[in-house]
């Protein structure tokens, strides 16, 4: 680099820069062509020279991804010397992304501030690059990783909370290289706050490449079974490697598996693939709102059947003789509340209706799953198939027309297997794709996405 254009960076003096670039060019780009090298923004960075390193960042924005020889940005360069005001200059005004440029050990911004424990960055990081949380470094460590080695208790809370408020936990899963969750480090450094913050969170019988569980890794270490780290393990009910019946599986194992019932909805629907989030959205919300309009409609129907219900009750057997005689001849017995239609045309209207709206319901349950809330969806969803299921009960005909107590037996038994189907079907296949990606021994724990 220039020796003047050294100087003025140092100094900060703005004017200085374009009459060096006014008198030659071409002296941005000759620097721009050699892969590794201190730029003048490199030089303002570790000065804290804000205007200036503002400057040169718009005239050249890849300097603010150039690596020096020492394999460091100058990002990092203005961490390392404390000026935060220039590092969320250069995030806010120039290129949210830069909180993901990686330095000598692949190891970004956003891994240096939660391992310095700067928790105002860590977070204005977290908001304006949200992806930046997947990055991982040479060892395969997120930030998350990061805090917990480093013993950050606040910057690990600030990490925790960001991930439960924008439904990453999943995160706190991933493996460094040697296959060490939060929680297996947590635990080999005893720090028994993390440990108490994780759990319900984490798998706490996961194992590392070592095949060691947690609760292994705290034996090793010797520990009395009374310290805050072994209490909090017993009460969780952590186990032993050798005290676990099921084996974890494989990558591959898991690609030789059968698709589950949800992987055949994402296969089915077209929302697997390179712009799985888009599609998703996209299929997933026509689809979502045509099923809610079917399911609303025959529910409706199933509460308002064609013919209406009966306004009084009449049975001439129970009545006396002055009574009966004024019923009309071709009235058949009735009670009050109860629909008017004939068995065959009750069986056929309802048998339809229902498939219709159970069927509609179905759609529904399988969509949902994997979104924010399912769980209380499919609880709201299972008392409203209970709803149409009793309403139809109550109304349905009772007397004793074989008819009739055939078109019910048959028609409540159709009911009672078809509402096992609509809502039992999609939580057993969504929790046995959900178990099945837990004991996958992914090195990033990413199941799913395989991003």
């Amino acid at each position: 680099m220039d020796e003047r254009l050294k100087r003025y960076a140092e100094a900060g003096d703005v004017d200085a820069l374009y009459s060096i670039i006014s008198q030659d060019p071409d002296v941005v780009e000759t620097l721009d062509r050699i892969p590794l090298i201190d730029t003048p923004l490199h030089t303002a960075a570790s000065a804290g020279n804000t205007h200036f390193a503002m400057e040169m960042a718009s005239l050249k924005p890849s300097f603010a991804w150039k690596l020096n020889s020492h394999g460091l940005s100058p990002m990092h360069l203005a961490l390392q010397n404390g000026h935060d005001q220039l590092v969320t200059s250069m995030v806010t005004l120039i290129d949210s992304d830069l909180v993901r440029v990686k330095a000598k050990g692949r190891i970004t911004p956003l891994h240096y501030v939660a391992e310095m424990e700067n928790n105002d960055l860590l977070a204005e990081f977290l908001s304006a690059c949200p992806s930046s949380i997947e990055d991982l470094t040479v060892r395969c460590e997120t930030a998350v990783h990061v805090a917990v080695k480093n013993g950050r208790l606040s910057a690990f809370k600030v990490l925790l909370g960001w991930l439960r408020r924008v439904n990453k936990e999943e995160i706190l899963k991933w493996k460094d290289e040697d296959g060490n969750t939060v929680l297996h480090i947590a635990t080999s450094t005893n720090q028994p706050e993390v440990m108490k913050l994780l759990m319900g969170t984490v798998n706490v019988n996961a194992k590392n490449f070592s095949g060691q569980t947690a609760m292994d890794i705290f034996h090793l270490q010797g520990d009395s079974q009374d310290s805050k780290v072994g209490k909090i393990l017993h009460r969780v009910k952590a186990k032993k490697s050798s005290q676990l019946s099921g084996s974890s599986t494989t990558l591959a194992g898991y690609f030789i598996r059968d698709l589950t019932l949800i992987e055949k909805r994402d296969k089915y629907f077209g929302i697997i693939g390179q712009n799985q989030e888009k599609s998703m959205d996209g299929i997933r919300n026509i689809v979502l709102v045509v099923a809610v309009l079917i399911a609303t409609a025959t529910y409706q129907a199933g509460l308002s059947p064609p013919g209406g219900y009966w306004q009084d009750d009449f049975n001439p057997q129970a009545n006396n003789s002055a009574t009966a005689s004024v019923g009309p001849r071709h009235q058949v017995p009735h009670r009050a509340g109860q629909m008017i239609m004939g068995p065959f045309n009750l069986f056929n209207f309802f048998t339809l209706n229902s498939a219709a709206f159970y069927a509609s319901v179905w759609t529904i349950l399988i969509l949902i799953t994997g979104l924010p809330y399912a769980a209380i969806l499919s609880t709201s969803t299972c008392f409203l198939l209970c709803a149409y299921f009793a309403s139809l009960s109550a109304t349905f005909p009772s007397q004793d027309n074989p008819a009739y107590k055939i078109v019910r037996t048959i028609y409540m038994n159709f009911t009672y297997v078809f509402l096992s189907i609509v809502y039992i079907i999609p939580v057993v296949s969504s929790n046995r794709l959900e178990i099945l990606k837990r004991r996958v021994d992914n090195l990033k724990r990413r199941v799913g996405g395989f991003t």
